[in-house]
């Protein structure tokens, strides 16, 4: 059986994208692009990354998401935890720098499937 790629793209969220391209959340904005997925920058100042349109806040966002990857700190994240709930991502990934455990227990409660893992590496192994 041959599995439909096209319905393995997702949306996918990228909160604290970097418009500098050695930062990881640039690269994993150009991987998830690679791999045909529908990108959102999410950064306050900026206003296009790796030739996207970036939104300012994730309530400005108004598609289905599938995936939320972080790419700020446990303090940031934490200020945001309403914001994330009105995305309602089907699944948060915390990437290594990022993990925060109060958030991960109330995304859980909420029913939103979290994972403790690296965008980049995910995309790369064909884990994504």
């Amino acid at each position: 059986m041959v599995k439909d790629k096209q319905k393995d793209k997702q949306n996918v969220v990228v909160l604290g994208a970097s418009p500098k391209p050695n930062r990881y959340s640039n690269q994993a904005v150009r991987l998830l692009v690679q791999h045909g997925h529908h990108v959102i920058p999410v950064h306050p100042a900026v206003e296009t990354i790796e030739g996207l349109p970036v939104s300012p806040r994730l309530t400005d966002i108004t598609d289905n998401i599938d995936t939320l990857t972080v790419y700020v700190s446990e303090k940031v994240s934490s200020l945001l935890d309403n914001d994330i709930f009105q995305l309602n991502p089907a699944r948060v990934l915390f990437n290594p720098g990022t993990e925060n455990a109060s958030l991960r227990k109330k995304l859980e409660r909420h029913g939103i499937s979290v994972e403790e893992a690296c965008t980049l590496v995910l995309l790369k192994t064909g884990q994504f």
